[in-house]
Order: structure tokens, then sequence, then C-alpha cells
């Protein structure tokens, strides 16, 4: 009774070992998070102003620092009310690059702009004047080989 169980083992292991064989046709990339910005009317060359004068210095020292790899602002044309304006990308170098990330960013931040977590979250309140964050999506970078 045992023998066509075992049997049957046997069978499935040597018909999926082709399957466990082959290697992937890719490596996994690099990590990016982009952020969908959807601007206030009248607000798009303040919500600029402030990633120019702001936003660029932080991610520029955060590069030095190594916790990112780069950054890109991206202007979309909006096919409705409720699209973004704009996106934020943000590329980190993989995923265990996010393993104590906040604290690493924080530390940053506050050397370049000078301002502690409370004064941080204050300012990120006044920006909402000038825009809507409408959500965040991680996405990975796949090398085909």
């Amino acid at each position: 009774m045992r023998t066509p169980f075992w049997f049957s083992i046997v069978i499935l292991l040597c018909a999926s070992s082709p399957l466990l064989a082959q290697d992937r046709v890719y490596t996994e990339g690099t990590v990016s998070v982009v952020t969908s910005v959807k601007l206030m009317d009248g607000q798009g060359e303040a919500y600029l102003g402030y990633l120019a004068k702001e936003y660029k210095p932080v991610m520029e020292a955060q590069k030095k620092a190594g916790n990112v790899l780069d950054y890109s602002v991206y202007r979309t044309m909006a096919r409705s009310p409720d699209d973004p304006d704009l996106y934020l990308v943000v590329t980190y170098a993989n995923m265990a690059a996010f393993d104590g990330l906040a604290d690493r960013n924080e530390k940053v931040a506050m050397e370049v702009t000078g301002r502690d977590r409370a004064a941080g979250t204050a300012a990120s309140i006044e920006r909402g004047k000038l825009r809507t964050i409408l959500g965040s999506e991680m996405i990975r970078k796949l090398d085909l080989k």
C-alpha cells in the first residue's frame, strides 16, 4: 500500500524538477516610490518653488548620504480634474534600503532644513494649502536578462 504513494511522490518530483531548474529571465533591480500630487488651483508655481528651494536640497543631501539613488519630478497633463499634476519619484537601491530609512531620512532632513520633527510636520501641513497628495505606490524595476 505504501509503494504507490512513494511512487507517485517520486513521479511528481521528477516531473517538476525541470521547472525548478529554470533560471528567472530577470533580476530584481531598483525600487522607486511614485507619489501623485494634485496642485491646488493657482498654486503650481508656488509648489514648484517649494520643490526647488526646499525639496531639492534635502533630496540632494539624501543622495549624498546614500539614502536614495535618485529623485525626479514629472509634470503630467491631467486627463480629468481628479488626476495628478505632478509625480515625485524617489529611487532606492533595493528593498533592504527601507530598513531604518525613516530615521536616516529624518536626520538628514533636520541637518538641511534645521527643523525638528514637529516643525517638519507643521511645514507639511502648510504645504497642504498648495497641493494634495493623491497617493503613493512602490514599483520595482525588473532587469531582463
